[in-house]
């Protein structure tokens, strides 16, 4: 858990708000996320959860600077900085948190 918390604080920026029954709660614009402890998991190859945000590629280029690899897909035409963009402008890209749980970053397009 200590090394999800670094990441969750450290890397994504999200406010912590406390603990709960062992679980380790941040602020999420509105809402708040849990990230919980489980005995042993295989890592997801879908997404776990997302972040809408303003700016894919900045946000892409902030986590790569902290030591964050984006997550590319066969089949996909992902751009130099492993962004992908959907037919409608749409513009997403995957990155793992410590524990391999894959993150999706996106931009609704038109």
């Amino acid at each position: 858990m200590e090394r999800s918390g670094a990441f969750y604080s450290d890397v994504l920026g999200l406010a912590f708000e406390g603990r709960s029954q062992g679980a380790l709660v941040y602020r999420v614009g509105a809402g708040t996320l849990r990230i919980s402890p489980v005995p042993s998991t295989t890592p997801s190859e879908h997404t776990v959860f997302g972040f809408e945000v303003n700016d894919v590629d900045q946000v892409v280029a902030g986590l790569a600077a902290k030591g964050v690899e984006v997550e590319r897909f066969l089949g996909f035409n992902h751009d130099e900085n492993g962004v992908w963009t959907a037919p409608d402008t749409t513009k997403v890209a995957w990155f793992r948190d410590p524990d391999g749980n894959l993150i999706s970053l996106v931009r609704y397009g038109a």
